[in-house]
Protein backbone atom coordinates (compact mmCIF):
# COMPACT_ATOMS: atom_id res chain seq x y z
CA UNK A 1 0.00 0.00 0.00
CA UNK A 2 0.98 3.37 -1.24
CA UNK A 3 4.11 4.99 -2.52
CA UNK A 4 7.43 5.08 -1.12
CA UNK A 5 8.91 8.58 -0.95
CA UNK A 6 12.22 8.55 1.31
CA UNK A 7 15.14 8.33 -0.49
CA UNK A 8 17.01 5.93 1.94
CA UNK A 9 14.21 3.72 1.50
CA UNK A 10 14.02 3.89 -2.34
CA UNK A 11 17.81 3.34 -2.52
CA UNK A 12 17.59 0.14 -0.46
CA UNK A 13 14.40 -0.94 -2.79
CA UNK A 14 16.41 -0.62 -6.00
CA UNK A 15 19.49 -2.15 -4.08
CA UNK A 16 17.44 -5.53 -3.75
CA UNK A 17 15.63 -5.03 -6.73
CA UNK A 18 18.88 -5.53 -8.71
CA UNK A 19 20.16 -8.27 -6.44
CA UNK A 20 16.69 -10.25 -6.94
CA UNK A 21 16.79 -10.02 -10.80
CA UNK A 22 19.31 -12.84 -10.92
CA UNK A 23 16.53 -15.29 -9.35
CA UNK A 24 13.44 -14.27 -9.94
CA UNK A 25 11.29 -11.83 -12.33
CA UNK A 26 10.29 -9.31 -9.51
CA UNK A 27 7.02 -7.04 -9.86
CA UNK A 28 5.71 -4.42 -7.48
CA UNK A 29 3.05 -3.02 -7.74
CA UNK A 30 1.86 -0.18 -5.56
CA UNK A 31 -1.71 0.46 -4.35
CA UNK A 32 -2.83 4.02 -3.49
CA UNK A 33 -3.14 4.08 0.26
CA UNK A 34 -6.04 5.66 1.95
CA UNK A 35 -5.35 8.80 3.84
CA UNK A 36 -5.71 7.70 8.09
CA UNK A 37 -5.85 10.86 10.18
CA UNK A 38 -5.13 9.96 14.02
CA UNK A 39 -8.45 10.54 14.75
CA UNK A 40 -10.19 7.62 12.48
CA UNK A 41 -13.23 6.35 14.59
CA UNK A 42 -13.21 2.10 14.52
CA UNK A 43 -16.33 2.52 11.40
CA UNK A 44 -13.72 4.99 9.44
CA UNK A 45 -11.19 2.40 9.89
CA UNK A 46 -12.71 -0.53 8.72
CA UNK A 47 -13.94 2.05 5.77
CA UNK A 48 -10.32 2.64 4.63
CA UNK A 49 -9.08 -1.08 4.88
CA UNK A 50 -12.31 -2.29 2.91
CA UNK A 51 -11.39 0.40 0.37
CA UNK A 52 -7.65 -0.90 0.18
CA UNK A 53 -8.42 -4.35 0.21
CA UNK A 54 -11.06 -3.52 -2.78
CA UNK A 55 -7.36 -2.21 -4.67
CA UNK A 56 -5.66 -4.80 -3.49
CA UNK A 57 -7.84 -7.43 -4.84
CA UNK A 58 -8.24 -6.00 -8.33
CA UNK A 59 -4.26 -5.69 -8.42
CA UNK A 60 -4.16 -9.29 -7.60
CA UNK A 61 -4.74 -12.08 -10.37
CA UNK A 62 -6.65 -15.32 -10.05
CA UNK A 63 -3.65 -17.56 -10.91
CA UNK A 64 -1.01 -16.27 -8.25
CA UNK A 65 -0.22 -17.98 -4.77
CA UNK A 66 -0.75 -15.19 -2.21
CA UNK A 67 0.65 -14.42 1.01
CA UNK A 68 -0.17 -12.09 3.18
CA UNK A 69 1.52 -10.19 5.23
CA UNK A 70 -0.24 -10.35 8.68
CA UNK A 71 0.93 -9.61 12.51
CA UNK A 72 -1.59 -12.95 13.41
CA UNK A 73 0.81 -14.97 10.57
CA UNK A 74 3.18 -17.83 11.15
CA UNK A 75 6.40 -16.51 11.94
CA UNK A 76 9.19 -18.27 9.42
CA UNK A 77 12.98 -18.07 9.92
CA UNK A 78 15.34 -17.19 7.23
CA UNK A 79 15.75 -21.30 5.81
CA UNK A 80 12.00 -21.46 6.68
CA UNK A 81 11.20 -19.02 4.10
CA UNK A 82 13.40 -20.63 1.74
CA UNK A 83 12.01 -23.58 2.23
CA UNK A 84 8.15 -22.48 1.57
CA UNK A 85 9.10 -20.51 -1.43
CA UNK A 86 10.89 -23.88 -2.88
CA UNK A 87 7.87 -25.37 -2.53
CA UNK A 88 5.73 -23.13 -3.83
CA UNK A 89 7.58 -23.59 -6.89
CA UNK A 90 7.62 -27.49 -6.77
CA UNK A 91 3.77 -27.38 -6.09
CA UNK A 92 3.49 -25.57 -9.81
CA UNK A 93 2.98 -21.70 -8.48
CA UNK A 94 5.48 -19.90 -11.08
CA UNK A 95 3.68 -16.50 -9.73
CA UNK A 96 3.84 -15.41 -6.41
CA UNK A 97 1.96 -12.95 -4.82
CA UNK A 98 3.21 -10.79 -1.07
CA UNK A 99 0.65 -8.39 0.23
CA UNK A 100 1.35 -5.83 2.31
CA UNK A 101 -1.26 -3.41 4.10
CA UNK A 102 -1.21 0.66 4.85
CA UNK A 103 -0.90 1.08 8.21
CA UNK A 104 -4.26 0.11 9.43
CA UNK A 105 -3.57 -3.50 7.93
CA UNK A 106 -5.28 -5.56 5.66
CA UNK A 107 -8.93 -5.75 4.64
CA UNK A 108 -10.67 -9.39 6.20
CA UNK A 109 -11.58 -10.10 2.36
CA UNK A 110 -7.85 -9.54 1.62
CA UNK A 111 -6.91 -11.71 4.45
CA UNK A 112 -9.67 -14.63 2.94
CA UNK A 113 -8.04 -14.38 -0.28
CA UNK A 114 -4.72 -15.39 0.87
CA UNK A 115 -3.19 -18.01 0.77
CA UNK A 116 -0.74 -18.42 3.40
CA UNK A 117 -0.18 -15.82 6.40
CA UNK A 118 3.08 -14.63 6.73
CA UNK A 119 4.56 -12.79 10.03
CA UNK A 120 8.34 -11.01 9.51
CA UNK A 121 8.22 -10.42 13.60
CA UNK A 122 6.01 -10.00 16.26
CA UNK A 123 7.51 -5.81 16.16
CA UNK A 124 5.74 -3.65 14.35
CA UNK A 125 7.11 -2.39 11.07
CA UNK A 126 6.18 0.66 8.78
CA UNK A 127 4.38 -0.93 5.82
CA UNK A 128 7.00 1.13 3.58
CA UNK A 129 10.19 -0.39 5.67
CA UNK A 130 8.31 -3.88 5.62
CA UNK A 131 8.81 -3.60 1.37
CA UNK A 132 12.96 -3.74 2.14
CA UNK A 133 12.55 -6.29 4.82
CA UNK A 134 10.40 -8.72 2.69
CA UNK A 135 12.61 -7.91 -0.41
CA UNK A 136 16.26 -8.55 1.70
CA UNK A 137 14.55 -11.67 2.88
CA UNK A 138 13.14 -12.84 -0.26
CA UNK A 139 16.74 -11.73 -1.02
CA UNK A 140 18.03 -14.06 1.44
CA UNK A 141 15.42 -17.01 0.86
CA UNK A 142 16.85 -17.26 -3.21
CA UNK A 143 20.48 -17.02 -2.04
CA UNK A 144 19.83 -20.15 0.79
CA UNK A 145 17.78 -22.07 -2.32
CA UNK A 146 20.63 -20.99 -4.55
CA UNK A 147 23.29 -22.99 -1.74
CA UNK A 148 24.80 -19.50 -1.81
CA UNK A 149 26.49 -18.15 1.77
CA UNK A 150 23.31 -15.65 3.14
CA UNK A 151 24.26 -14.67 6.70
CA UNK A 152 26.95 -11.98 5.39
Amino acid sequence: MGRIREPYLLDGLREYEKRLRRFVRLEIRAVEDEPCPETLSAEEERAARETEGARLLKRLGGREYVTALDLGGRMLDSPGLAAYLAARALEGWSSQAFVIGGSLGLSPKVLERADFRLSLSALTFPHQLTRLILLEQIFRACKINSHEAYHK
